[in-house]
């Protein structure tokens, strides 16, 4: 019997609503035809013989439920005001609860003709800075716009997903070559987010160009794990350094960092306690969003240890506490709270994020791994939406020692700007699932990677020798850079690396005595400097946190020019500089030099190793398709 209760309670929350009987006979959701998304204090009422058996209001994202009918055929009406009225028939069988989702059509203003409501919608979408794509397909928009007009408006655009596309990505600028005399610091953060690459896999799935700014070519090369040894000096991760030949431009040398971070055994893995923030919005409606989403929750729910707590929280219209703290025992408990779970209303993604760390706080485990899951589309549009006070909201819930993984889902509408500012205000890492595939991915393979943080805030730092190497290039990272003052700056945030994670970073170094010229500033007039020399030809400097403490370490390391490899690449590089390849090719990079898609296959497959899981031959077949799309 409690557990029953427990089960109602779930159901409850789930769906918004404030009922203490039994389970319901019918249960739905009442949404626009047009825009999908739910419709609050609709009427619904229940007939039998024309009799009214029961009569509801729908909650603010258009649930309903009807409690205790007996077995029978009934039908049902459901009125709002500015829809066309629906109606319909349903059965009732004994302790099996019917379900329907039922759409209403906006009703049509006559007195509006086509073409007031077409230039509305141009004006609207003007207004909004939408790309609407052809002339055929604004055509198309808005002779459909102008048929849904409601109360003398057009309405809301946004359920048409064939000629708009208002995904969002933030500008790259891709870096550029810097001279050693004047700039011999080069100061970044480390990235081990993996979102871009599935990313691109689900455009060129379609066969679809990405967009450029949604290449970001660390993120690609960090998809794949490198051969990297184990660290054995106290340190969480082990540092490798090599150097040789730049394939798209063989003048130059490029220089490869690769970071291997500790492999934990899953006994000695602290206890986690996770909160799974939930987005149930309208916009997650499509197959591809919250079906999929619970798909990759249910995976990760079934590789729970015992000492593992799940508690799961939703939000659309509002913030709700669906499924209180519960032991990773009770892997049916969760996993119905997940199945309760539909899309329908508005996003109220500030007041989510708030009650899962509140939530995450009221159980933390301490010296344990605290962790908030956000899995969204990332269209946040109501509350804290704008992406600097989300961006402060989560650098202030950091303080309370709860980390945080976004995992992003779909796509027309996917804000991949949002997402990615959140996890690196969070110390957290950000994952694209385009399908099932990349969810036993993410939570199979390299769960307790994903999971679990063994150094955090960790920064590179490189100083370059004038006397060995006139100027370098940072293949990506763009948006990870810092300042060369925030290296030594124990407060300044910075990436974090999981139990198992590499991380790799790749330099083009342009040697001393090339004939390149880069754009130079005037001489100092007040200040001189002189070389030093050296057989180094750079040295390396990291600064890392453990996870639980807030004063860094440092390590150093030197590279000499006789440890440039005068012979082949090893297969590290020549994967990861392969990637970089297909990276710059789908930028239209203007350093790709001489580099092909012909040559990052053939770089590939010369490096494809023993590849257990396939992903590197599935990333020689995207470059393959790539090529034909772009030919």
């Amino acid at each position: 019997m409690k557990t029953l209760k427990i089960f109602i309670v779930m159901a409850i929350v789930a769906i918004g609503l404030i009922c203490g009987k039994s389970e319901p006979s019918l249960k739905g959701v009442v949404k626009d035809a047009v825009s999908g998304n739910g419709i609050s204090k609709a009427s619904v009422t229940v007939l039998l013989d024309k009799k009214i058996i029961e009569k509801v209001k729908t909650s603010s994202n258009g649930y309903f439920q009807i409690q205790s009918l007996s077995d029978g055929s009934y039908s049902i009406k459901t009125e709002c005001s500015g829809y066309a009225p629906d109606v319909r028939n349903f059965s009732v069988k004994l302790g099996k609860a019917s379900s329907l989702i039922i759409s209403l059509s906006p009703n049509l203003v006559p007195n509006l003709t086509q073409e007031v409501a077409c230039e509305k919608s141009r004006k609207k979408c003007e207004e909004s800075k939408v790309a609407y794509g052809s002339g055929k397909a604004m055509g198309r928009a808005c002779d459909a716009l102008s048929n849904y007009a409601v109360t003398g408006a057009v309405y809301d655009y946004e359920g048409y997903s064939e000629p708009f596309n208002t995904e969002s990505y933030d500008k790259i600028n891709e870096n550029t070559f810097k001279e050693v005399v004047g700039n011999p610091l080069s100061t970044f953060s480390i990235d081990v987010d993996r979102a871009s690459y599935s990313n691109v896999r689900r455009f060129l799935a379609q066969n679809q160009k990405p967009y450029k700014d949604a290449v970001r070519i660390e993120e690609m090369i960090n998809y794949f794990d490198y051969n990297y040894p184990q660290p054995d000096n106290g340190d969480p991760f082990s540092v490798t350094m090599e150097m040789g030949k730049c394939p798209w431009n063989e003048k130059n040398n490029l220089l490869l960092i690769g970071l291997k971070g500790e492999n934990v055994s899953e006994d000695k893995i602290p206890a986690s306690n996770l909160v799974f923030l939930i987005d149930v919005s309208g916009s997650m409606s499509d197959q591809n969003k919250l079906p999929l989403l619970k798909q990759s929750f249910k995976y990760l729910v079934n590789n729970l240890r015992s000492v593992d707590r799940v508690a799961i929280v939703v939000y659309a219209g509002a913030a709700g506490l669906v499924l209180e703290s519960t032991p990773g025992t009770e892997k049916s408990k969760i996993i119905a709270a997940l199945d309760l779970l539909q899309a329908g209303g508005s996003t109220a993604g500030g007041a989510g994020i708030k009650l899962a760390y509140k939530v995450a706080k009221e159980n933390f485990i301490t010296n344990g791994n605290n962790r908030v899951i956000l899995a969204t589309d990332g269209d946040f549009n109501i509350g804290a939406s704008s992406d600097g006070d989300m961006t402060r909201l989560i650098e202030d819930k950091r303080k309370d020692g709860v980390f945080i993984s976004i995992l992003g889902f779909g796509m027309g509408n996917y804000k991949d700007s949002k997402m990615e500012k959140i996890a690196d205000a969070g110390n957290g890492n950000y994952f694209y699932i385009d399908n099932i595939l990349e969810s036993k991915k993410v939570f199979g393979k390299e769960l307790w990677g994903t999971l679990y943080t063994i150094a955090k805030d960790v920064k590179i730092q490189v100083e370059f020798n004038p006397s060995k190497v006139k100027a370098y290039r940072l293949v990506g990272y763009e948006n990870r850079i810092l300042n060369k003052e925030d290296f030594n700056d124990d407060k300044k945030d910075a990436g974090d690396i999981g139990c198992g994670h590499t991380v790799t970073a790749l330099y083009e170094i342009v040697p001393t005595g090339s004939e390149s010229v880069f754009p130079s500033v005037d001489p100092l007039e007040y200040q001189k400097s002189s070389m030093v020399d050296s057989k180094n030809m750079l040295t390396l400097k990291l600064r890392y946190k453990k996870p639980n403490e807030d004063t860094s370490k440092l390590i150093t390391h030197k590279l000499k020019d006789s440890e440039i490899n005068k012979k082949e690449l090893s297969e590290n590089l020549k994967f990861a500089s392969s990637v970089a390849i297909f990276g710059m090719l789908l930028r239209e990079s203007e350093f790709k030099g001489i580099a092909t898609f012909s040559q990052a296959v053939a770089l590939a497959k010369d490096a494809k190793g023993k590849d257990e899981f396939g992903y590197r031959n599935d990333f020689i077949k995207m470059v393959e398709t790539a090529e034909l799309l772009i030919k």
